[in-house]
């Protein structure tokens, strides 16, 4: 017996019934030999952070656009996050840590540059549409290793799809996932709203710090908790109605005061004109895309215009200014 089947085993006589188990996976689209140390929910945590695609997250906008500071979030330290409140919940109720992460690292991979904005401007301009969870899900599957992808279990993929608000994942794991993303996001991104200047913690309403706490650290206790104490032993990921109603009003609050605010939101007309013109450029130079773009064209059959999107959704944020500049700033003027 390797070290992959002892894992196997161990798993199963100490995770929760109600777990999903390695072992019981429904696989991957294309069969292949098993590791022998690693189960195949390790295997595809591992694949997702060697991926191209979670490296330019560190380079990618979570809320506020090229802040002046060290310590505000990225889409990757975002990511870090989830990863860690999700493998605490999963920890407690004994259900597959493993799986968790993987869904949790791999749950941002198709965000765009320039955070949201990014995302509300490509939704715009291509004839298709965009949602950031679905671009996710064609970065495993199709664009990293040159129209390979990662091959992932279907479980792993099924919690990257679903972790959106409207979504419904297939397993546990997945939905813890998905209230980890809330959990983690709201009170990071009142953390960078208190350091920009934007709120402070005094502003908050009090029906809220009163249910959830008035620090970021007593927030997070208090959700991680209610979510383990309502769910522990159950076949389902539960929230007390109570926390569940002041988590969704922070957020609301959230959108309110940060997310629409124009103080955090003054510089997205710019990001949102700039990676316009870098689609309709790109649709017209099709020639001028990277060689591994080009031959998902050419060789797979990809529609133009969803590989436009590919790569402009793949970009980071000074990528992108990066290539703005080379093509519609003449060098004379660049500083």
């Amino acid at each position: 017996m390797n070290i992959r089947e002892q894992n196997e085993l161990l798993e199963q006589q100490i995770l929760s019934p109600y777990a999903a188990l390695s072992i019981n996976s429904q696989g991957r689209d294309h069969p292949e030999e098993q590791s022998d140390m690693r189960t195949v929910y390790q295997h595809d945590r591992d694949r997702i952070i060697h991926c191209k695609a979670f490296r330019r997250l560190k380079h990618k906008t979570q809320v506020f656009l090229a802040p002046m500071g060290d310590h505000y979030r990225t889409r990757l330290t975002h990511t870090l996050e989830v990863s860690q409140i999700a493998r605490t919940i999963a920890k407690s109720l004994r259900l597959n840590e493993d799986l968790t992460e993987a869904i949790a690292l791999g749950h941002d991979l198709g965000h765009t540059p320039f955070g949201h904005a990014g995302e509300r401007t490509l939704n715009r301009v291509c004839s298709f549409g965009f949602q950031h969870y679905k671009q996710s899900i064609r970065v495993v599957e199709i664009l990293e290793n040159n129209g390979k992808g990662l091959n992932l279990t279907k479980e792993v993929r099924d919690g990257i799809l679903n972790h959106r608000t409207s979504g419904n994942p297939a397993t546990l794991e997945g939905k813890i996932v998905r209230l980890s993303d809330k959990i983690a996001y709201v009170n990071h991104d009142i953390d960078d709203a208190v350091r920009g200047k934007i709120i402070s913690e005094k502003d908050i309403p009090d029906k809220y710090t009163d249910v959830l706490g008035n620090t970021t650290k007593k927030r997070l206790d208090t959700l991680v908790h209610d979510i383990v104490e309502n769910s522990i032993g159950k076949s389902d990921i539960f929230m007390s109605d109570r926390i569940h109603e002041a988590l969704m009003g922070l957020r609301s609050y959230m959108f309110e005061s940060v997310y629409m605010n124009p103080v955090a939101k003054k510089e997205e007309q710019k990001a949102d004109e700039m990676l316009k013109q870098l689609f309709e450029y790109y649709l017209k130079h099709i020639s001028q895309l990277p060689d591994e773009f080009k031959y998902l064209i050419e060789v797979c059959g990809e529609d133009e215009e969803q590989v436009v999107c590919d790569y402009i959704a793949g970009m980071s944020d000074q990528y992108s200014i990066s290539v703005f500049q080379s093509i519609f700033i003449p060098k004379s003027w660049k500083m």
